[in-house]
């Protein structure tokens, strides 16, 4: 059972946990190379992670982000162990994130993977984790499509993860000194996401829409296309930019 306090902070936590306890460890994911149980232990990298850094500045000794090599020791873990991890690490992450409420400003700025971010980043970007990665788990059932339908989940995507979000994708684009790729993400009602890659790197961003679309689309596809995955019903999102423009577009957005 999870501690209300814990479902407060992380109210995404009980269906990702429903969705694992209802598939087999070794069944596949629509996260390519991953089975549920990767999932598993790549989550519970991400909440020790997210309270290691948060812990650490609300010390007043703050440390640098480890990259995934952090999962390892939750790779070698029996299948019990990682759940008792999971459950455990994501109990402490809800605790430094609420004492980290009430000890700082939440404009208070702390350095993650090479970038500042917020105090409410922190609860924030497991919350995300768990909505994204139970996808992968479930695909586009109703739970799934209402969460990431949330305004908050395109704007934490754009504006906590965005950069890193291009990293991939650009490293696979021939561009040359020379090259650029741009393209307008749209979902009717609400600002594009402008999304470029050239020689000096990436950058996305919101904007007004204006011109015509790359792909238009609903804002849960919107925001599985930016974090490298598609809907499973093609039909859900539409483009007119030719197969060129396209490609580059669906390439420059690999994700993680």
């Amino acid at each position: 059972m999870i501690p209300s306090k814990v479902d407060d902070t992380l109210p995404e936590l009980a269906p990702f946990v429903h969705a694992v306890q209802g598939r087999r460890p070794d069944d596949g994911t629509w996260c390519e190379a991953w089975t549920v149980r990767d999932v598993l232990a790549h989550q519970t990298g991400n909440a020790e992670e997210l309270a290691r850094v948060l812990r650490a500045f609300l010390a007043g000794t703050p440390v640098a982000t480890r990259s995934f090599e952090r999962e390892a020791p939750y790779r070698r873990m029996p299948d019990a162990e990682l759940w008792a991890a999971f459950m455990t690490n994501c109990e402490q992450l809800t605790e430094i994130a609420a004492a980290a409420a009430q000890d700082l400003s939440p404009d208070t700025e702390v350095m993650w993977t090479g970038r500042s971010v917020k105090v409410p980043f922190f609860a924030e970007h497991m919350r995300e984790e768990l909505i994204l990665h139970r996808w992968d788990l479930t695909g586009d059932d109703r739970t799934a499509v209402q969460s990431l339908n949330e305004p908050w989940m395109t704007e934490h995507s754009v504006v906590s993860v965005g950069r890193p979000l291009l990293v991939r994708g650009r490293a696979g684009l021939d561009l040359g000194p020379e090259g650029r790729v741009e393209g307008r993400l749209r979902t009717p009602g609400t600002d594009d996401i402008v999304v470029t890659a050239d020689a000096e790197g990436g950058t996305i961003r919101f904007a007004a829409p204006e011109g015509p679309a790359t792909i238009e689309s609903d804002a849960a596809t919107r925001v599985l296309l930016l974090w490298g995955r598609r809907p499973a019903d093609p039909t859900r999102w539409h483009s007119a930019a030719g197969p060129e423009a396209l490609r580059s577009v669906r390439t420059l957005l690999g994700g993680y």
